[in-house]
């Protein structure tokens, strides 16, 4: 039993540190859009971060995974794989780097980001930073470190968070001379304003850099070591994993890869009636994709808890019947999110977006849909995991990433950003039906089709009602929403009252 507290315990940990640190990332979304109010000036801020996490997968090539693998089986190797590990991922980033800031020039005019060396360049650092500290985290998760890596995950965000406020907030206020007027002079002399969205990499580099202080304890007794019999297993292991994690990629970031270049100029029209580029379009599309975090922060939760409370009852008779009834209450979970995000959209995006922006928040329900789906999908395909059959993984991954690649160059000229949403959802609900028509094969489980179905089918409706008939004034429409999302919900525990009316009693009964 505690082993068992033990490892629930540190999945808390883990999950706790990654949802805050999504978080407080997306305290930086109204900072960044109010800095840069145009949204062309933030198209290569979207489209760059979506290189860097196509690159980043490449980078590490799977070996974070390996480390893990080898380290935890034979704990008394573990200075050796963390040597070897850590030496080809220093390889491999440095070579692969050396070349990026080389042709920085060349790829910032094949981007047509002419003028951008310099971003470029600290995206290509980003990233080697990123996989070079992969695998000292690795080795902290080896080594049950649950609590410092938490602390250093923590403390990289809340620098992160800093050095955007300083660069994006304070020190263009204190050039314009709103206060601190006697460092203005120190200010000027550190800050140029027509680094402009170059800051907001800048922050990132500088943020990642002191993961190799905080990380030192982490990076002790490495030495350079490459011995190519030892190495070549780690490869052979790691390579499979490298595939689906750039497949995986590939299906999620496609949609800002492809459309400023496959969307027409004056697709779109601003609210001043001045046509749009589609760096505007692509800055827009990119900030009102992140306020669907809410429904992926839900999915990340559960498969951090997941995973392990599965794994450990692989063997259990009744394993079956307890992952209908968790996925079924999951998916609960995520339609109530569906549902209070969607209905309240227009007031999470002026919260969250300065104005420019949110001419795109109509994207954003259906963006919680596809993550939704991919959430249940997650969920679901649990069974390839615990029947050792990870390829038919691998499998769905490819089909849906060749669905995202197709259905982009095929929709984005013809629908603009809206088909990069209609794609990413007919990905997701693919790979969805996919995985569960196969799991009921090799895996059987009782879900409930119908019961999940008829509750994302009753709140599309209701968030359909709503989106048809807007209420302008907000003082009006939030009241409004906020009746109809308390209705949905006492509606759902009046259908699962079965289930629920037990649970209060035994609460009761604890209090």
């Amino acid at each position: 039993m505690s082993t068992f507290k033990k490892l629930a315990s540190d999945t808390a940990l883990y999950g706790v540190s990654t949802i805050l640190g999504r978080l407080l990332n997306y305290v930086l979304v109204p900072i960044q859009t109010y800095a840069f109010a145009r949204p062309k000036d933030m198209s290569s801020n979207v489209e760059f971060y979506s290189y860097i996490a196509l690159l980043l997968v490449l980078y590490t090539f799977g070996l974070e995974t390996a480390f893990f693998r080898f380290a935890a089986r034979k704990p008394e190797v573990l200075p050796k794989t963390f040597n070897e590990t850590l030496s080809l991922v220093l390889l491999i980033s440095g070579t692969a780097t050396a070349v990026l800031l080389y042709l920085a020039p060349e790829i910032s005019v094949w981007l047509n980001y002419p003028g951008q060396t310099t971003f470029i360049r600290w995206s290509a650092l980003i990233v080697a930073i990123d996989a070079i500290i992969a695998i000292p985290f690795a080795r902290l998760r080896v080594e049950n470190k649950a609590r410092q890596f938490v602390k250093v995950k923590l403390l990289n965000v809340g620098i992160t968070v800093a050095f955007n406020v300083f660069f994006l907030v304070i020190c263009p206020d204190i050039i314009r001379g709103k206060y601190l007027a006697d460092l203005k002079p120190f200010i000027s002399y550190i800050y140029d304003p027509s680094v402009g969205p170059g800051y907001i990499f800048l922050a990132n580099l500088l943020a990642n850099s002191f993961y190799f202080l905080l990380l030192s304890n982490a990076f002790r007794g490495f030495r350079f070591q490459f011995n190519w019999p030892d190495v070549k297993v780690l490869y052979i292991y790691a390579y499979p994993i490298m595939l689906t994690g750039l497949a995986n990629v590939v299906n999620s970031l496609t949609d800002r890869l492809f459309l400023r270049h496959y969307l027409p100029d004056g697709f779109y029209t601003g609210a001043n009636g001045v046509a749009l580029t589609s760096e505007d379009a692509l800055g827009i599309y990119g900030n009102c994709f992140k306020l669907s975090v809410f429904m992926a922060l839900a999915t990340q939760s559960f498969r951090f808890a997941a995973d392990p409370f599965f794994f450990s009852r692989a063997e259990d008779k009744n394993s079956p019947e307890l992952l209908a009834e968790v996925t079924k209450w999951f998916t609960i979970v995520c339609v109530v999110i569906w549902v209070g995000v969607s209905l309240n959209v227009d007031v999470i995006g002026a919260a969250m977006l300065s104005p420019a922006y949110r001419q795109g928040l109509n994207i954003v329900p259906l963006l919680l849909l596809g993550n939704l789906f991919l959430g249940v999908y997650q969920n679901i395909g649990l069974w390839y995991k615990l029947t050792d059959k990870t390829k038919f993984g691998t499998l769905f991954t490819l089909i849906g990433a060749a669905i995202t690649i197709v259905g982009n160059i095929v929709l984005i000229p013809v629908m603009g950003y809206m088909g990069c949403v209609v794609v990413f959802l007919t990905s997701s609900f693919v790979m969805l039906v996919l995985c569960y028509v196969l799991g009921e094969k090799y895996y059987p489980v009782p879900y409930k089709v119908r019961s999940a179905a008829g509750y994302i089918l009753i709140a599309g409706l209701l968030i359909w009602a709503c989106w048809l008939f807007p209420i302008a004034n907000l003082w009006i429409a939030v009241p409004v929403h906020m009746a109809l999302f308390g209705l949905f919900i006492v509606a759902m525990l009046f259908v699962e009252r079965k289930t629920v009316q037990p649970m209060v009693a035994r609460f009761r009964k604890r209090k």
